[in-house]
């Protein structure tokens, strides 16, 4: 069989890449490893009658053009927002992020923090508009040559320098001190009470192994805002129906564009000859030819696990092997009886359609860091729990519930040599259990659950080290240098292999962008006959 593109991996991006060159007119084939589409955004049943996104699941970062030109809600994609942002409870009282409440919130521990609020989230929301202009950019790719091959990447930054010039000065300052401070000497900076740099810091270390006070947390922060649902800036929300509504409209929309989707189809290798790609051989010893090759794997499978070493560049290869990924995840889903009770707020209300984070303080989540460094897992662990089924009532049987537990911190590799499958149980009842402390009664609450260790996530999704961001978002691993300098605009150094996964820019979550900027490299290219 030949085809013009064989997309390797059939999670979001690989997806949505594919939609754009189906579109263009090329005749597009995608192999997906697992029994279904969708790669980490998928919705199944974990419990009899009990659905749930299972790895990604909440929605805020997918990019409003992917929506628009896949036209996702034709296909039946719709999102509604939470009804409250975050709640965490905490000794003694409870504090709220939301539309129209969060400053009242704040002065309740602090009126000077409720009143910088304003202008904390202006200067913030001035660099997240200048990310979300860069989010659907190719990088500036550093390249040998002369200046003829230089320019059109010079050309790049330029257009990037015209940007960043619009920011006033003390945006510029913002703008350094995110990308290089940590998330809490930033928060710091503006706040002296605790909940609310709990609140905001969360964002510096979900699916960030890490200290809110490691350098470069700051932009993990940012990486987190520059989302929106349905026209709203910095919003988060539900897909209706779970991730999975999201990959399922995305393959609706391939198969009226022509693609062939494939599942249970392992690629083994890829095939080059004379310095380009060629095609792939399958799991099952099938080859299968094609004029170019997308992969929406994880950078160190694609060129350590796919291709033989003798193709790549030594130095290209040495630097992919040191690409750092784990982002510190245990990822549970549990079917539930009834709705928890927070020993703070035991009435049901809108904070239940929050992401509830158990992690009262910057400290809190300090300590949680250190303790899985030295432990393999922290014993006072940091939990976000959504409980989807209070916006979405498909998920559950009627008067039951599922929730989402995404837990921090964890090691991927456990000291001493220790495997997760031993411990794999054990941290998932220490999660259940740091619920219940908050929420007296959610333990016998649980009438089944699903648990991902970092091992597991890695086995079922190819997320290495258990990383769902495909990879650290560190300043060394960010913009032209994702996944390596000189690799930054989703082309490698063999002629006809692109990247389009969360390892390229602009990262992780489910936001279609790497997908969307591979497509658009690759049909130059195509214009140009260079595959």
């Amino acid at each position: 069989m030949t085809t013009d593109v064989i997309v390797v991996g059939g999670g979001h991006n690989g997806l949505t890449c594919a939609a754009y060159l189906a579109k263009a007119g090329l005749k597009v084939t995608v192999l997906e490893r697992r029994g279904v589409l969708g790669g980490a955004a998928v919705t199944e049943e974990f419990h009899p009658g009990f659905r749930n996104s299972v790895a990604s699941y909440t929605v805020s970062l997918l990019n409003p053009r992917v929506i628009a030109d896949l036209d996702l809600r034709r296909h039946g994609l719709k999102v509604v927002e939470r009804k409250v942002s975050n709640f965490l409870p905490l000794d003694g009282d409870h504090f709220s992020v939301g539309d129209g409440i969060t400053q009242a919130e704040t002065a309740r521990f602090s009126r000077a923090d409720a009143e910088r609020l304003p202008a904390y989230w202006d200067r913030l929301d001035r660099i997240a508009d200048v990310l979300r202009e860069l989010v659907l950019v190719t990088p500036p790719n550093l390249v040998e040559g002369g200046f003829a091959q230089a320019l059109p990447e010079l050309l790049k930054s330029a257009v990037l320098g015209r940007k960043l010039s619009k920011l006033d000065l003390t945006a510029k300052r913002d703008l350094l001190a995110l990308f290089s401070q940590s998330a809490g000497d930033w928060l710091d900076g503006w706040f002296e009470s605790a909940p609310i740099k709990a609140a905001y810091g969360f964002d510096g270390v979900v699916g960030n192994f890490a200290s809110p006070y490691t350098p470069g947390s700051a932009y993990v922060l940012l990486h987190h805002v520059f989302g929106e649902v349905n026209g709203k800036k910095g919003a988060w929300g539900h897909a209706i129906g779970g991730m999975g509504a999201i990959t399922q409209a995305m393959a609706a929309c391939c198969r009226e564009r022509g693609v062939d989707l494939r599942t249970d189809v392992a690629v083994a290798e890829i095939l080059t000859e004379k310095g380009r790609a060629t095609g792939v051989v399958t799991a099952s010893g099938e080859t299968l030819k094609a004029r170019a090759v997308v992969s929406n794997l994880h950078p160190q499978l694609t060129f350590g696990k796919l291709m033989a070493p003798a193709v790549l560049p030594a130095d290209f290869q040495e630097r992919v092997a040191r690409y750092r990924s784990g982002s510190g995840t245990f990822r549970m889903n549990v079917a539930l009886s009834e709705l928890p009770r927070f020993t703070v707020k035991p009435e049901p209300g809108d904070h239940l359609t929050a992401g509830i984070i158990i992690a009262p303080s910057l400290a809190y989540m300090e300590r949680a860091y250190d303790d899985a460094r030295a432990h393999g897992w922290s014993r006072e662990p940091i939990v976000e729990m959504l409980i989807p089924s209070t916006l979405d009532d498909s998920l559950a049987p009627a008067g039951r519930h599922v929730a989402s537990l995404f837990c921090q911190h964890v090691a991927h590799d456990l000291p001493g040599g220790r495997s997760w499958d031993d411990h794999r149980d054990e941290v998932a009842d220490l999660m259940i259990a740091t619920v219940d402390r908050h929420a007296p009664g959610f333990a016998k609450s649980v009438l089944g659950r699903q648990v991902l260790s970092p091992l597991d996530l890695e086995r079922t999704f190819g997320l290495v080290n258990g990383d769902i961001m495909h990879g650290r978002l560190s300043l060394d691993q960010l913009f032209s240098a994702r996944p390596v300098l000189g690799a930054g605009d989703y082309r490698s150094p063999i002629r006809g292999l692109y990247l389009c996964g969360a390892g390229t820019h602009p990262g992780g979550g489910v936001t279609g962008a790497p997908g969307h900027n591979a497509a658009a490299e690759m049909l130059k290219d195509a214009r140009r006959r260079k595959f």
